[in-house]
């Protein structure tokens, strides 16, 4: 059988500290903080459910960072 494989650990964040800036503001603030993938999504949007580690996801309406997870 196969070892498993050692996945990177996301950055040392407080994700919730996201809601409520604005987006660029967010985005620009995840980057500088080692998430290598920043994605903003409008309320509703259809993803799919892969986890990726180094990813920050943003539900943003009007501008404003609602939801913020990370994968």
């Amino acid at each position: 059988m196969a070892d498993l494989p050692t996945l990177p650990e996301n950055p040392d964040d407080d994700i919730e500290a996201y809601v409520g800036l604005g987006r660029q503001d967010a985005e620009e603030r995840a980057r500088s903080r080692g998430w290598t993938t920043v994605r903003s999504l409008a309320p509703g949007t259809v993803v799919t459910m892969e986890f990726l580690a180094g990813r920050l996801n943003f539900e943003v309406e009007d501008g404003t960072v609602h939801r913020c997870w990370p994968g």
